[in-house]
Parts: structure tokens; C-alpha cells; sequence
């Protein structure tokens, strides 16, 4: 690569808003599930190159009228593309039958190098490679990783932006894999599809991309949507009308709810600077939906979080000591916009980002200087009224309900978990 590199729109509206593209040249990597959009993205990728008069090499191991049926299914006429040699469709053999060999990673190095040879011969602007799971099946990962990199460094050399798509890995051996391609490209692309709670069906879920080289403005998450002859893209919650009568002296509920929005979408990454404020409460169904993107995202990247629960003893609410209500108005003036809330029964749970001890003893003492007293023996009372249990995120946990159930336990159970406040402070 030469010169200033620039940034170019690549089809799928989380990077485009949020990083204002991708890098000319950059290398990156979606991963997900089967039927969670990927095929969809790779295809958005593509347009957007066709789009622009550029030439995009396709790599795929489905049969041509399937993938014409899945650009049609996004208003993408492929076919008329393809006439004028902007896109060019490759299609791969499976490699299977190599992993019954002697040495199988020969092979699949083979593989690799065919995709140079491939991408020096067409001299494209852009490449999508979907997918390319099976050809990383190999058993030394140093091997993969100096045959990726030589890859990637022949593709990047001409300026090709590069568009990978691997299958979200099910063993920790795939994940080893997958992370020893991933730590060597420009970004990554995450997607964690979701099963609708009132039709039983996939309509989307929740997306993440994450920079490895450049992209300053650091992570972002959406939740995402399939529509219909439009592709992949983000959905952003729009605030219901409110009845006339809820609008009083000039306060609009509406238009704060507007303003809500705003400020959550431009304070989503996490690599921008906090600004004051309560966190984004959720409901259950989507703070679990929050919670299993982010162990994903543990699972792939290592980067840790944890769930702090806090509740008020019952006898303290009767004697009129403190109530929910008041702790919920103190966590929220102990967070920021970047942690999120959820509302549980007689529990609040605070999602925090930030993997560590210190966090969690922060948020506690904050909490406790925004309790509604300036006694300091009823605020010992207050503290002493306040239970506190944490779950951080391991490798023993695979899905919210891991640390859900733990932090939910009613009765007597909780007993065993939960402890007052002020033990944690002293």
C-alpha cells in the first residue's frame, strides 16, 4: 500500500456510520453463525465495489444460482455485474478430502496460495472470500499464521481490500484458529444472530465491530435486522408518540426520548470518552441479548467484563430505611452511558465493560455517595440494608443464563452470595 490510505463505504451501515468506512487496502474479518447474514454482508461488500466501478473478486463455494438468488433477495443484480466483469465470481472446491492426508496443512497452504495466484491474475479492487473456514483447518498455527500473513501482505501490497468471512468456531480448538487469523487483520465483524420471542424466528440480532490497526473511534455494537431487498442493516429504536396530555410546561417526553437516542448512538464505543450520566437501562430480553454478545466477544477477543447485582433487605423498605426506588436513582448517578442497567424482581443489574476489581469498587463507593443521606450512622444503616453480588465473566460461562441464574437466586439462597455493602467498603 501507498500513500494516505482512504476510507471507502463498505455496504454494511454499522462501519460505514460509525468508522465512516473501511481503510483501501485494510484486510477484515466477519464472523458468525450459519444463516445470520453473513453471505448477505459479503454481498453488500460487493455491491458497494460494483457500485463504484471497481472490480471485486468473489470467492464461493455455492453453486452460481444460489448466489444470484441470495443478490436478488437484497435487490442485487449480480448477473448484470458480472456481464460487465465488476464482479467476478470464483467458485472454490471444498477441502475436505485433505484432511484424511498424511499432512493436510501442505495442502491448505496450497490453498492459500492459490488465492494470490487467483487475485494476481484478476488485479481486483476488492475480495471476498465466503467463507473461509474450511481452509484454515490447519494443525500447526504457526504454520497458519505465516501462510495468512503472506496472504494478506500480497493482497495488501496492491491495494485490495480484503472481506473474509469464517463460521463462528464451536470448539476451543476452532477458536484458536480463529483468533490466530483475527489478531492479523485491520478489523473484525461479529454477529450474534437472535430468535424472535413472539414468531420463534431468526429476523437479526446483535452486531459488533472491533479495530485491530487504525478506526480510532474504537467499538460499536447495534442490533441488527434482515429486511427484505435491503440487506443487513441497523436498527434504531424510535421513541413512541406520547399522549398530548404528557406534555407539560414545555417538556415534551417524546423529544427527551429523541434526545435519548441521540446520545446513545454517539456515545456507543468504548473507546470514547465518558460522559456523565446514568447508564441505558434494559429490559430482560435484551440485557440477555447484550450479555451473550459480549461473552462472544470474550470468547474471541479475551476482553473480560462482569455483572454486578444489587438489592435492598425488605425489612429496610417497611421501617421506611431506604428503597428500591432510592437505590435505583443512586446507581444511576453512579454510572455512565457506557455500563448498562437491567431491572430484575427486587434486584439491579449493572453491566460494566471494564474487567476489573478496581471498576467494581468504584461503582460501589459511588453508589454509596449518592445515597439520599448525609447522616453517616444512617448511611451505615443504608450500607448495611444494601447486598451486593458480582459475576465475572470465565471461561466456564457460554451463555447469559450462566450469569444470570447466579445473580438472580431468590430465598435463602442468595444468602450464601450476596453481601452488605458496607463489607465491601470498609
Amino acid at each position: 500500500m501507498s500513500g494516505i490510505l482512504k476510507l471507502i463505504q463498505s455496504g454494511f451501515p454499522l462501519i460505514d456510520q460509525n468508522w465512516g468506512g473501511i481503510y483501501r487496502g485494510g484486510s477484515y474479518v466477519l464472523i458468525g453463525p450459519r444463516k445470520s447474514g453473513r453471505t448477505l454482508i459479503g454481498l453488500q461488500f460487493a455491491m458497494e465495489s460494483a457500485k463504484s466501478n471497481e472490480v471485486c473478486l468473489y470467492f464461493t463455494n455455492m453453486r452460481p444460482k444460489d448466489l444470484m438468488i441470495q443478490a436478488s433477495s437484497i435487490n442485487f443484480d449480480i448477473q448484470s455485474y458480472m456481464n460487465q466483469n465488476l464482479i467476478i465470481v470464483v467458485r472454490v472446491a471444498s477441502p475436505d478430502e485433505i484432511y484424511q492426508t498424511h499432512d493436510p496443512d501442505r495442502y491448505l497452504v496450497e490453498y492459500l496460495n492459490d488465492i494470490v495466484t487467483v487475485v494476481n491474475h484478476y488485479n481486483p479492487a476488492r475480495i471476498v472470500f465466503d467463507e473461509l473456514t474450511p481452509y484454515i483447518g490447519f494443525n500447526n498455527l504457526m504454520l497458519l499464521r505465516e501462510s495468512f500473513v503472506h496472504t494478506l501482505e500480497s493482497i495488501e501490497d496492491r491495494d485490495i481490500t480484503s472481506f473474509f468471512i469464517l463460521g463462528e468456531p464451536a470448539t476451543q480448538r476452532a477458536q484458536e484458529i480463529v483468533d490466530t487469523i483475527t489478531n492479523e487483520v485491520t478489523g473484525i465483524i461479529f454477529l450474534k444472530k437472535s430468535v424472535n420471542l413472539l414468531d420463534g424466528k431468526f429476523h437479526g440480532g446483535i452486531a459488533t465491530i472491533i479495530p485491530n490497526v487504525g478506526h480510532t473511534e474504537g467499538q460499536f455494537s447495534a442490533e441488527y435486522v434482515i429486511e427484505p431487498f435491503k440487506g443487513v442493516t441497523i436498527r434504531v429504536p424510535e421513541p413512541k408518540p406520547m399522549p398530548k396530555e404528557e406534555t407539560m410546561n414545555g417538556y415534551s417526553p417524546m423529544k427527551e426520548a429523541e434526545k435519548r437516542i441521540e446520545e446513545v448512538n454517539r456515545t456507543n464505543s468504548e473507546t470514547k470518552s465518558e460522559i456523565l450520566g446514568e447508564a441505558i437501562s434494559y429490559n430482560k430480553n435484551d440485557f440477555m441479548l447484550i450479555l451473550n454478545n459480549q461473552i462472544a466477544l470474550y470468547k474471541s477477543t479475551g476482553k473480560k467484563f462482569q455483572v454486578i447485582a444489587f438489592r435492598v433487605d425488605p425489612v429496610a423498605e417497611v421501617t421506611g430505611l431506604l428503597t428500591k426506588d432510592d437505590l435505583l436513582a443512586a446507581i444511576k448517578k453512579a454510572t455512565t452511558k457506557k455500563e448498562k442497567m437491567c431491572e430484575v424482581g427486587n434486584k439491579i443489574l449493572v453491566l460494566q465493560l471494564r474487567g476489573s476489581a478496581d471498576s467494581i469498587i468504584e461503582l460501589m463507593n459511588n453508589v454509596a455517595k449518592s445515597l439520599p443521606v448525609n447522616d453517616p450512622n444512617k448511611l451505615k444503616q443504608m450500607l448495611d440494608a444494601i447486598t451486593v453480588h458480582f459475576k465475572e465473566v470465565n471461561e466456564g460461562i457460554d451463555k447469559a443464563e450462566d450469569i444470570m441464574e447466579e445473580l438472580l437466586l431468590e430465598g435463602g439462597e442468595e444468602s450464601s452470595f450476596y453481601l452488605p455493602l458496607s463489607k465491601y467498603l470498609g
